[in-house]
């Protein structure tokens, strides 16, 4: 019995640390494509933030520099997805995918010189009290401060979509943008604070990974892990509650897998390596119908550039 709890704690506590970053992630891409943008460039900017974060704490000494610049690199590539799809209409799969491989190039470029560095790790912070309570105590109250602050993300989010007036303007816009238009709300204006948001969160999410998980860079820490957000997007049904949740559950699977391969149970691991992959298929699938995105719950205007009547193209 204390070897199954002890086992449930440590899969809880791997589920959470590895689904932080995902759950970021997804939640910023739920609150971009609520405004009606598709951003695939998910893994890019978490690639572009974990270099970003690691390099800024390493220059520093402050994790919290890092994950402010974390974030001000993945919003930085988030705005130039917004400039093409929302002012320039490009088309969003392509401009996403585009996205996805230049922060993933550019972090693996200007990322050549950090390989050999080390950053010394965020420390935990188990909460009182709650920390001791068998198994969720474990596996949900002694974590870094980020999980806290991811925790509030993900309920703000739900807040601020649910219960605020720029939650529900945006969120028109997503649904019906020309209708938005005629009630004086700026479509182009939300489409670009939610995109940029998105960006943002991505990029935490890739400090994250650079930082708390395993404090080094190394080419291609991101390990898909932005396109397995991104298809937590389309499993929650644009939900952020639900698609982080999908995060951890995602998580909670392989760090299982991980847990019993240390205690001898044969499992192939071509398996975990090819869930990306798998996951960017089944997602391009439901993105490419309409019908799908729909059935799943996505905005009505989702990944459908917005012509202001009357203005040019």
């Amino acid at each position: 019995m204390t070897d199954a709890i002890l086992l449930a704690g440590a899969v809880l506590h791997g589920a959470v640390n590895a689904g932080t970053p995902v759950a970021l992630a997804a939640v910023g891409e739920v609150v971009a494509e609520r405004s009606g943008v598709m951003n695939l460039g998910v893994e890019g900017m978490m690639a572009a933030g974990a270099l970003a974060g690691f390099a800024a704490t390493l220059a520093t000494g402050s994790p919290a520099v890092g994950f402010l610049a974390a974030a001000g690199a993945g919003a930085a590539l988030a705005a130039v997805h917004a400039f093409a799809t929302v002012t320039l209409h490009a088309n969003q799969v392509a401009a996403g995918l585009a996205l996805a491989m230049l922060g993933a190039g550019l972090a693996s470029y200007l990322g050549e010189g950090y390989s050999r560095e080390v950053v010394p790790g965020v420390p935990g912070a188990p909460v009182p009290l709650l920390s001791r309570i068998p198994i969720l105590g474990s596996g949900l109250f002694d974590h870094a401060p980020p999980v806290y602050a991811t925790a509030f993300a993900v309920a703000g989010a739900w807040f601020f979509l649910r219960r605020t007036r720029p939650g529900l303007r945006l969120q028109v816009v997503g649904e019906a943008p020309a209708t938005a238009d005629s009630l004086g709300i700026g479509v182009p204006l939300f489409r670009y604070g939610a995109v940029i948001a998105g960006g943002a969160l991505a990029g935490a999410g890739g400090a994250y990974i650079s930082l708390v998980i395993s404090p080094s860079w190394s080419d291609g820490a991101t390990t898909g892990k932005g396109w397995v957000a991104v298809a937590m997007v389309v499993l929650g049904g644009w939900g952020p509650v639900r698609a982080a949740l999908g995060a951890l559950l995602l998580s909670g699977m392989t760090s299982l897998q991980l847990r019993l391969q240390a205690s001898g149970v044969s499992l192939p691991p071509s398996l975990l390596e090819a869930t990306p992959y798998l996951v960017t298929i089944a997602l391009l699938v439901v993105y490419s119908s309409s019908k799908l995105r729909r059935r799943y719950g996505a905005p009505a205007a989702l990944g459908l550039p917005y012509h202001r009547e009357g203005s040019p193209g």
